[in-house]
């Protein structure tokens, strides 16, 4: 038989010591390899555009663009591209967002060692890979929604004001902000107004605590 073809990989997370202890992982496999890295959402997508992967792994809490922001990028600009979450957080929420951001996987960086190759895997032949808690997590809310009548509610707030709440919470100025999403200043501060007004707050420094809360930014 001939050989396949390895699986090309991009890996985004910011710590350089997290990115080298999977890439060790991955690389060990025959039929998997690390073609780019990342340190951030944002240079996920660009190295994405670049390398072309047929995986992207992607951490969640990352500077500029969080992993779930870049996933739901992703997604838009290359339909049918896989994605795989690896995170340390255990957390329904992340898990629900990450599913609707585009992810066919949630995996935690604390069996990374264990369960990645084969998320890997699962993912390649489009097929989910959760870990056992995301699993009753799933069936519970899918329980208590069907009981009620209720569907997966939206987020308080559009993708582009999340992109801006994290930039504001990471200290970037309105012209900074307006740069690095190529819109303008103007634009920027009406997105910033409209921010303040929905979720209630007063200041740069209430949208910072919020932006902890909903782990855009770590504390």
């Amino acid at each position: 038989m001939p050989a396949t073809t390895p699986t090309r990989i991009l890996l985004a997370d910011d710590h350089a010591l997290v990115r080298r202890g999977v890439r060790l992982i991955l690389d060990n496999e025959p039929d998997l390899t690390v073609v780019a890295e990342a340190g951030d959402g944002a240079e996920a997508i660009e190295k994405a555009r670049i390398h072309r992967p047929d995986l992207v792994i992607l951490d969640i809490a990352m500077p500029r663009l969080t992993g779930l922001q870049a996933a739901r990028e992703l997604s838009r600009l290359t339909p049918g591209l896989h994605i795989l979450v690896l995170t340390m957080y255990d957390n329904e929420q992340y898990f629900f967002e990450a599913l609707k951001a585009g992810a066919c996987g949630y995996v935690l960086k604390s069996v990374a060692d264990r369960d990645l190759v084969e998320a890997c895997r699962a993912a390649m032949r489009d097929e989910p890979f959760l870990y056992p808690g995301a699993v009753t997590a799933l069936i519970r809310n899918y329980l208590a929604r069907a009981e009620q009548g209720e569907s997966i509610p939206d987020k308080a707030i559009t993708d582009r004001e999340e992109e801006i709440l994290k930039l504001v919470a990471e200290g970037h100025s309105s012209k900074e902000i307006a740069d690095l999403l190529i819109i303008s200043t103007k634009t920027v501060e009406r997105h910033r107004s409209n921010l303040l007004q929905k979720l209630g707050l007063r200041d740069r420094l209430e949208l910072t605590r919020y932006a902890i809360r909903a782990g855009l930014i770590e504390p």
